[in-house]
């Protein structure tokens, strides 16, 4: 996973090093011998980096690691007459490979390994009980010839289409209805080529919805770890109504402008959920939990629940590191978002929905949040006022409570709170308590709410909106707000 380099600075036992006073004592005191060290440490390493082709007995590289067995039957990719120069297409290759596989259900499946190389593939179909294996310097490309992927049915809680009414196209990795699938190796790539979609999209070339990276539906028990995911047409990694799934040790990755859509993980009506330990960089919502559409999600009728977010980092310069909709119709509960970090983003994390979503957002837990470099940290907003089509009911509004902020801290946010809520869809029960966020403009009303009902659990910075009432650090009552339907959200800044 991609880590970067933290900027507070390094402390021990929460004292900072004073580096203005250790640095001449000890030069004063050892300069030459320190230098001589400097020189001789600087000449190993460059003479190390000169000669890591060849290098010494003891530098050289040793073998490839060898790749695991997890599954009783193994295929290589070149077993089925693959060549991975990144013209040749494989995608008959893949599909006699997993096709072999499909076989062995009874036996406990087969593992697929995809050696190094560059192999071009037309979008394929997983099957169940499979293990796809990328080893290090494998990179599965989709081709960019949109004539190459399949059209699909639209997502039935999405309604005619999400960009075109109409069928959709299919992902370049696709699963439905599986049991017990394994996408993971030694971080190879599964590249989209999404520069050709994102440029069409943008010219009204397409007439049809893009496809996602990698969709697998209507199925439990899947584990995809230890692989970088980028460039994808559309959303990158999509869940859809699947239960039991973890997402461990991945990197997303794609450009932070003119890459639209490019969501890194998007659970859709998902249950039993765990993402953990991920780097994540792209064009717009790093993770946008879902849930259907309008009415249309609303009769699909399937939540989102028990998802746990955890040792993640983010970077999202267009839309949030975490979002809750826009589309939630068929309701969002149990979520945990907890030790994330994200970093020269547009937004923090957002909940977001409107007037005919129905459905709800309830029991959400925000735990130990750093924000570094972000315009608006945390965002709720009851007006996104994007529907699929006319016949969505404006009467159906979702509910919005139980929503904790527990232990967000960071530096460089313009403004930390904007908490937009309304008449017909206030937001109920919002907590905050141990929250110190750093802030680039020393304005008013940075602390922004709108018909907000919630509380402030001892001293938080900045200073809360008049919409919350405030407690002790024992949770004892100190002044209950008589303005909670106020409204104070300022845009222009």
């Amino acid at each position: 996973m991609m880590v970067e380099t933290s900027i507070f600075g390094v402390r021990f036992n929460n004292q900072r090093i004073d580096l203005k006073r250790c640095v001449p004592a000890f030069f004063s005191t050892y300069r030459t011998v320190f230098t001589v060290f400097w020189i001789a440490a600087v000449a190993t390493i460059f003479l190390w980096q000169s000669t890591i082709g060849d290098g010494f007995f003891f530098l050289q590289r040793g073998s490839a690691r060898p790749l695991p067995r997890l599954r009783p039957a193994v295929f290589n990719l070149t077993d089925f007459g693959a060549v991975g120069d990144g013209v040749t297409l494989n995608t008959k290759a893949f599909e006699k490979a997993i096709l072999a596989i499909s076989k062995l259900r009874t036996k406990g499946g087969g593992q697929l390994n995809v050696p190094a190389g560059r192999w071009l593939t037309a979008p394929f179909n997983l099957t169940s009980h499979l293990t796809l294996f990328l080893d290090e310097g494998a990179v599965i490309l989709g081709i960019q010839d949109e004539k190459y992927w399949p059209l699909m049915p639209p997502l039935p809680s999405y309604g005619y289409g999400r960009e075109h009414i109409g069928p959709r196209y299919g992902s370049l990795i696709h699963g439905q209805n599986l049991r017990d699938v394994v996408i993971t190796g030694h971080n190879g790539t599964i590249s989209g080529q999404g520069k050709t979609w994102w440029k069409k999209y943008r010219q009204k070339l397409l007439n049809h919805t893009r496809g996602p990276l990698v969709q697998i539906m209507w199925s439990r028990d899947i584990l995809i770890s230890n692989i970088t995911l980028r460039d994808s047409p559309f959303w990158t990694l999509h869940p859809y109504d699947c239960k039991n799934i973890t997402i461990r040790n991945v990197t997303i990755l794609a450009p932070v402008h003119d890459a639209p859509n490019t969501d890194g993980i998007d659970p859709d009506s998902c249950e039993d959920m765990l993402i953990e330990d991920c780097y994540i960089s792209v064009g717009d919502d790093g993770i946008a939990i879902k849930s259907g559409w309008d009415q249309y999600g609303i009769a699909y009728g399937q939540p989102s629940k028990n998802i746990r977010i955890r040792n993640v980092v983010l970077q999202s310069m267009v839309s949030a590191g975490i979002s809750i909709g826009s589309e939630m119709s068929g309701g969002v509960s149990g979520i945990t978002v907890e030790n994330v970090v994200v970093w020269n983003s547009r937004r923090g994390v957002r909940i977001k929905t409107a007037p005919g979503r129905g459905g709800y957002v309830q029991d959400i837990t925000y735990r130990n949040l750093t924000l570094d470099t972000v315009r608006v940290g945390i965002v709720i907003k009851t007006d996104y006022n994007e529907h699929p089509d006319e016949g969505y009911d404006p009467k159906a509004l979702p509910v919005l409570k139980d929503i904790s902020f527990t232990s967000i801290h960071g530096q460089g946010v313009r403004v930390p709170v904007r908490m937009h809520g309304s008449k017909d869809i206030p937001v109920r029960n919002v907590t905050f308590k141990d929250m110190s966020v750093g802030i680039t403009y020393k304005k008013k009303h940075i602390f922004q709410c709108a018909f907000v009902h919630g509380r402030v659990i001892g001293t938080i910075f900045p200073a809360p909106c008049d919409n919350l009432d405030r407690y002790d650090e024992r949770q004892r009552l100190i002044k209950h707000s008589a303005s909670q339907n106020a409204t104070d959200i300022d845009y222009d800044f």
